[in-house]
């Protein structure tokens, strides 16, 4: 413990220095560069501003509470890393939940590593030190993938070189895109897993896709017994295309207007679908618990 109190003292007079115009550091050829690049600084929260590139995107409230409480009593273990920006302004690059969870707590400073980076550069390390240190979702990984691709212009092979991970690794992760944007909900909310997601992926038809992804919820279903239901969906199909054409089974679709009714009442995309002979089932989508308890809300009404 005395160590750490040591350790901290020392951080705060490091950051004296960027307050200072005369000894400020915007380079690592500076004079102070080798005292503040890479080191353990004590830096002013409102100082930090949230970085852009951030790969998470949700954070549990009670979770952070719950780190909040830590901070309190033992203060920050792990440092977050910030970039320098302008003088006495500096860019998160990871930590979010710490700095979040710190200003709940009412502290001033937070001890920080502080790096020189450009705009690229920031990415590239905001999404392999988030993915290295924290429990992202599937989906906020493979987003953070598909923005080095689309931003930095990266290959797969160059991505996995730099961020570690192997290239089935990155192409399992950005399959999930392909996802219907419903069922990729379902696994950023937990829903589903990604191993669930994987195997409904080999599936093209959305609307089958769907429909497995609800049964999965309502059954329970492991990911094992998902892939088998996959199986049985395909093998099924292969013998349908493979059986002589005969005249297909009319679905009757209800208007643009009444779907609009559906989805004004109850602030949702509502599926409705009505077979041939007059039956058919309606599917309600909601998002987390708070969502369902609203929807159960409006139908009490």
């Amino acid at each position: 413990m005395a160590k750490a109190i040591k350790r901290q003292a020392m951080g705060r007079g490091l950051g004296s220095i960027l307050k200072q115009p005369e000894t400020d550091v915007q380079s690592v050829k500076d004079t102070h560069a080798d005292k503040i690049v890479g080191n353990i600084i004590e830096l002013d929260i409102e100082a930090i501003e949230i970085n852009p590139f951030q790969p998470r995107t949700n954070f549990n409230e009670e979770t952070l509470k719950e780190l909040s409480v830590s901070i309190k009593e033992l203060g920050v273990i792990q440092p977050i890393t910030v970039r320098k920006i302008g003088f006495n302004k500096f860019q998160l690059i990871s930590g979010e939940r710490r700095l979040r969870a710190s200003k709940m707590a009412g502290l001033q400073t937070i001890p920080a590593y502080v790096r020189i980076a450009d705009d690229n550069e920031s990415l590239v390390m905001a999404l392999v030190e988030n993915i290295q240190r924290h429990d992202l979702d599937p989906i906020e990984i493979a987003l953070s993938y598909q923005r080095l691709i689309d931003e930095i212009q990266l290959t797969q092979e160059q991505m996995s070189e730099r961020v570690g991970k192997k290239r089935s690794t990155i192409t399992n992760y950005l399959r999930l895109l392909k996802l219907d944007p419903i069922i990729q909900t379902g696994i950023r909310d937990g829903f589903i897993s990604m191993g669930h997601g994987r195997a409904i992926i080999s599936i093209e038809n959305k609307e089958a896709q769907l429909d497995i992804y609800h049964k999965i919820i309502m059954e329970n279903l492991s990911v094992r017994e998902t892939e088998n239901l996959v199986r049985e969906y395909q093998e099924g199909a292969n013998k349908t295309e493979n059986k002589p054409a005969t005249k297909a089974k009319v679905l009757y679709t209800i208007s643009d207007n009444q779907k609009k009714v559906f989805t004004d009442f109850f602030g949702a995309k509502v599926e409705v679908k009505i077979a041939a002979n007059g039956k058919g089932k309606i599917n309600i989508p909601f998002h987390s618990a708070e969502d369902l308890e609203r929807i159960l809300k409006l139908l009490e009404k």
